[in-house]
């Protein structure tokens, strides 16, 4: 905030809570012409107005409120830039990377600020902290036997994953089906732990310039031809001969990087399986720009211990354990 818009909302919440005290003091004295307790002189269907003072309970109430409110500025931040007498927050502003919020926390404790988030955070890892190290020390196929760690672990997903693969973990189009057995880099309690904890980074190049339309389309008929659909058997024959350059990859058989033990997180072309759609368009569209999908690095925000639990989780989803 401007210093001009600072001093803006201190002189008028200042001058307001003036108005308000005067008003008050202004209605403890009488102004009527009449004796406290009679008559007004106003009478309306039966009701007879009276000189009567504010309540003592109502005026004491609104004392007390006054007094507060003034602490209450002189105390927290809110008024204009003041930071308030105990230095106290909400959470660290302006912080755009896990880097800056470590660092802000340090210097936070340092310089005597009251952070109400910091402080949370640190009630939470005193209580669970040994919760979660006591499941870290347990390999995930004995986790998703155990009914407790699920439900921890199903939290977790809720908080952290449901957004990109929805509440039931079934995905959506350029987010993965986790309930299914089909995985992109693996589906081992080992994989799927690494998987969280550094994240990926897809790497389908555009092969529009290299192919042109013609080969896009000619390309598309033979990896839909993969899982069985029906095409244009002359272009997927032009196809299969142009797919070499995308073996690499997937393998000649177009059966995925898992299924050659190789690391790029290919996808298996023959299953009928799509990230991004299987219609002749939305391939075609993958084949033409790319994609470029990224699973975020869980480990610097949750911690390997929360990601354990969470990997057991994740796991169970695809091994009808109940959670």
């Amino acid at each position: 905030m401007t210093s001009f818009w600072s001093i803006w909302v201190i002189v008028l919440t200042l001058s307001c809570l003036a108005i308000i005290f005067g008003l008050l003091i202004w209605n403890l004295k009488n102004y009527a012409g009449v004796e406290e307790g009679a008559s007004c002189g106003h009478e309306y269907d039966g009701i007879e107005e009276l000189n009567n003072p504010l309540p003592k309970w109502w005026t004491i109430m609104f004392f007390a409120t006054f007094v507060w409110s003034v602490f209450y500025l002189a105390a927290y931040p809110g008024l204009g830039n003041w930071e308030g007498l105990f230095k106290w927050t909400s959470s660290n502003q302006g912080i755009t990377s896990m880097a800056e919020s470590k660092q802000a926390v340090i210097d936070a404790k340092a310089n005597g600020e009251r952070v109400q988030l910091d402080q949370e955070v640190r009630a939470a890892e005193e209580r669970f902290g040994p919760i979660f190290k006591q499941y870290a020390a347990q390999d995930i196929e004995v986790l998703v036997k155990d009914e407790k760690a699920l439900e921890i672990g199903q939290r977790l997903f809720s908080q952290n994953c449901a957004q990109c693969h929805g509440s039931d973990a079934r995905g959506g189009v350029g987010f993965p089906n986790l309930s299914d057995n089909d995985w992109l880099y693996g589906g081992t309690p080992d994989k799927i732990k690494e998987t969280i904890l550094h994240g990926r980074k897809a790497a389908m190049p555009a092969w529009k310039d290299a192919l042109g339309e013609q080969g896009v389309k000619e390309v598309t008929a033979f990896v839909l031809s993969l899982s069985g659909r029906k095409v244009n058997q002359k272009d997927a024959d032009a196809g299969q001969a142009r797919f070499a350059m995308c073996a690499a990859c997937h393998g000649m058989d177009g059966k995925g990087s898992v299924a050659h033990n190789l690391p790029f997180g290919a996808p298996n072309l023959t299953d009928n399986i799509w990230l991004y759609g299987g219609s002749q368009r939305a391939v075609e569209e993958t084949l033409n720009h790319g994609r470029q999908g990224v699973m975020p690095a869980w480990k610097d925000i949750l911690g390997e211990e929360k990601v354990h639990l969470l990997a057991a989780y994740v796991y169970s989803l695809s091994h009808n354990e109940k959670h």
